[in-house]
């Protein structure tokens, strides 16, 4: 055990040399780092290989290099390693400090990678949270356990959804610096990013192979393994049928008929895969009966997974789905009036039509300028002003 412990942790013996592979990722790292003085249990959550253990360990260099912690009272473990599947955290944490001599009321920074993999983890970390003096950050990629448990978590928890890379974090990783001399080589470099998407092994990497075999390992172990369905080939269908239509209304039944299975079970899978932000769902502006009958819009949780599926041949509706994924921390919906749409407003009624390369119709100019809203926006590339003071 102590050897794993060393392993996961080598800033306890090199700190200088422990980060070096990491690439910042600012405004999500402030955003953890204004959180290090709370009391609260930080989760993050989101999209597997979407960037969580990066930022986790991100933290912990600031811990070290800004703060003045002592390496040895930061202990980070991934909970998914089958070498710690008998122990729990507790157990863990008692193992930290007699390995470092720590005493009982001395602080300790927390970080438990993956923690669902970890039987009644809420209990654990409820425990940890009551009884010592520690701070934890930790990070879960299935939203539905965290959804079952978060009641034992109430008032302890703040959680930070982490989105893949968005366009300006994507040339930071390329290492692609644009001068004001060549500002008009921003398009390409962004069409660029439609096509690939900004998961950052990926970005790295530039491995085709990378995204066909995540989004297999994704459906697998997050669906297909978890819920053990005896139809694994349905699910993948489905999956593509899903990306087919990013962007679009989705009718349940349809989706039933055409897969040859009932409405219930095709809308249990959809719950399945929007569960581990392998889909997102966006409801309809309205009252509470519109939210929850109208049909609901899908969205990838990356572009390069939906181009994996439908190619580059439709930038406007990549470009919509890039704004999404941007603005989903505003929780919006989509406006449908009349058979007219507009694509997004925010919960602070700030009404968004994304249009690259296109425009507005009669009908949603007329609708666009009618809607009850206290800010209009028609976003026509990632650098308009006005978006970019949403998100």
């Amino acid at each position: 055990m102590i050897d794993l412990f060393q392993r996961y942790n080598p800033w306890w013996q090199e700190a200088e040399t422990a980060f070096k592979h990491l690439i910042e990722r600012p405004a999500v790292q402030l955003e953890l780092q204004q959180n290090i003085d709370t009391r609260h249990i930080i989760f993050l959550t989101g999209l597997r290989r979407s960037g969580k253990s990066s930022l986790l360990k991100l933290t912990i260099q600031h811990l070290i290099g800004s703060m003045g912690v002592d390496p040895t009272h930061i202990l980070y473990l991934s909970l998914d390693d089958y070498l710690l599947a008998k122990k729990n955290m507790p157990e863990m944490v008692d193992t930290f400090r007699r390995l470092h001599k720590i005493r009982y009321e001395e602080k300790l920074y927390l970080f438990f990678d993956e923690v669902t993999y970890q039987e009644n983890y809420d209990v654990q970390l409820k425990n940890l949270y009551d009884n010592q003096n520690v701070k934890m950050f930790v990070s879960a990629s299935s939203a539905v356990i965290f959804k079952q448990r978060k009641a034992f978590l109430t008032g302890r928890c703040h959680t930070v959804e982490i989105m893949p890379l968005n366009f300006d974090e994507y040339l930071n990783f390329k290492r692609i610096e644009i001068g004001p001399r060549d500002a008009h080589l921003r398009n390409r470099y962004f069409e660029d990013y439609l096509l690939g998407g900004g998961l950052p092994e990926y970005v790295l990497s530039d491995n085709p192979q990378y995204l066909k075999e995540l989004v297999d390992d994704l459906i697998y172990k997050d669906i297909i393994a978890q819920h053990h369905i005896r139809q694994p080939n349905l699910i993948k269908d489905y999956y593509v049928l899903l990306m087919e239509r990013a962007g679009k209304a989705l009718s349940v039944n349809k989706i039933g008929k055409i897969l040859n299975i009932s409405a219930d079970t095709a809308n249990r899978y959809l719950n399945m895969f929007a569960d581990t932000y392998l889909i997102h769902l966006l409801n309809r502006h309205g009252k509470t009966n519109t939210r929850l009958l109208a049909p609901k819009k899908v969205y990838a949780p990356d572009l390069g997974i939906r181009c994996l599926f439908t190619g580059l041949r439709d930038k406007g509706a990549l470009f919509e789905n890039y704004v999404y994924l941007r603005i989903k921390h505003r929780y919006p919906c989509y406006v449908y009036e009349q058979g007219t749409e507009i694509d997004f407003i925010t919960e602070n009624q700030t009404l968004i039509e994304a249009k690259y390369g296109g425009e507005l119709t009669d009908k949603q100019k007329r609708l666009f300028n009618a809607y009850p809203a206290k800010t209009r926006l028609v976003i026509e590339g990632p650098d308009d002003v006005g978006f970019n003071s949403v998100v």
